[in-house]
């Protein structure tokens, strides 16, 4: 099995509060974690449905085509953007190194596991490098993609993202808008209870129309964050990990950390559980208050964090000795992982709502996972202590 982007639509129904609703979602799910048959041809056009206010579009997308090789860019020869020194081309560089980078850590300790590479292209421009270890010697699972995504939607998909679908122009009719993501996704499940889980995942995203189309001004946006998911709270672990994600924040900016831990803890919450999926992180979107030179090096700093935060926690539990018990309460938490995963995550939930292929939706969920009638660990326990983190979320640092 290799990692690819779905083709399916998308139906989105986002709760309240948010704004820029449609096209968050649109890279969201883009750019999640999706696998694919390469010997699967897909259809002409993918159609992602946009609803909010009453407004409903399509989001086209062309199939994808296996290639045998990775190409020096998925950037459009004729794109503009496409000169090394523009924000695609040293994002879509970025994504390439972390990737590379993040596989070769996870091999090296993983010792004998290889990653199962597939790469993909689109005939108008775009595609994307995926890549998957499973069932090695330290992980359950693991995937690392890359993809970089061309498409265009109707002004009114636009409109509705932005809050204004009702927006006088003037009489003028605005044409279609060509929008471009690209973005790194992971997530990695460890096999030993006392090695926790990892998703990371950092997004660059712009409406490509040009500056005169009316209703649909040229706009661009980061997103992403790295988050921790243990079975077992091993403290000095914990802090190594949100010390890095703060060191990194604290580069750019001092108020970072604690706005977007927060905003982490508050995005992976399990809302029917009353508690987090995880010990949390960072998390951010729709980034475009700040300087574009800022941000696309503060994604960086965060994207290249990934390999100093995590691999040092593996090293050390890797070997630890674990119990049925304790590989039992991994499972449980798996659950949770899961039950986040199918009824909040934004990519996932949306091609589970357009009858999208299941293989292709499922991919970043554990090979195993467990689920137990009323299930209450024994009160001071350190299941426990990891449930009640989950609970009431903590100052780490």
């Amino acid at each position: 099995m290799a990692y690819s982007i779905s083709n399916s639509s998308f139906l989105l129904s986002r709760p309240s509060p948010c704004h820029k609703t449609s096209l968050t979602a649109i890279s969201h799910s883009f750019l999640s974690l999706h696998s694919a048959s390469t010997a699967r041809q897909f259809n002409s056009l993918s159609a992602a449905r946009i609803r909010r206010g009453g407004v409903c579009a399509a989001v086209a997308i062309e199939k994808e085509v296996p290639e045998n090789e990775r190409p020096e860019t998925f950037l459009r020869s004729a794109d503009p953007a496409a000169v090394s020194t523009s924000v695609r081309a040293r994002f879509e560089k970025m994504i390439r190194d972390v990737q590379d980078e993040v596989c070769a850590a996870l091999e090296a300790a993983d010792g004998t596991g290889k990653f199962k590479e597939d790469v993909w292209s689109r005939p108008g421009g775009g595609g994307g490098i995926s890549r998957v270890l499973q069932d090695g010697t330290v992980f359950e699972k693991a995937g690392v993609n890359v993809s970089v995504v061309y498409g265009t939607m109707p002004p009114e998909a636009y409109r509705a993202a932005k809050g204004n679908a009702g927006a006088d122009n003037g009489g003028a009719k605005a044409g279609p808008v060509p929008f471009f993501a690209a973005g790194i996704s992971s997530v990695l499940h460890p096999k030993n209870p006392f090695a926790p889980t990892l998703h990371f995942n950092y997004r660059y995203f712009e409406t490509d129309a040009p500056k005169d189309t009316p209703g649909a001004p040229r706009q661009w946006w980061f997103g992403g964050g790295t988050d921790l998911t243990p079975s077992y709270i091993i403290e000095e672990d914990v802090k190594h990990f949100h010390s890095i994600q703060k060191k990194s924040c604290d580069k750019f900016d001092p108020s970072f950390y604690p706005r977007f831990k927060k905003w982490c803890d508050d995005y992976f919450y399990i809302k029917h559980r009353g508690e987090r999926r995880g010990l949390g992180g960072i998390f951010f979107d729709d980034m475009n208050d700040y300087d574009q030179e800022m941000l696309l090096g503060f994604a960086t700093e965060c994207a290249k964090s990934v390999v100093p935060a995590y691999i040092p926690i593996i090293e050390k539990r890797k070997d630890t000795p674990f119990t049925e018990e304790h590989k039992a309460w991994q499972q449980l938490r798996r659950g949770r992982y899961v039950e986040f995963n199918l009824v909040y995550d934004r990519g996932t939930t949306f091609g589970l709502k357009t009858g999208g292929r299941i293989e292709s939706i499922l991919v970043s969920l554990p090979l195993t996972a467990r689920w137990q009638y009323d299930h209450q660990p024994e009160v001071g326990s350190e299941e426990w202590k990891l449930l009640d983190a989950c609970i009431n979320p903590k100052e780490w640092l």
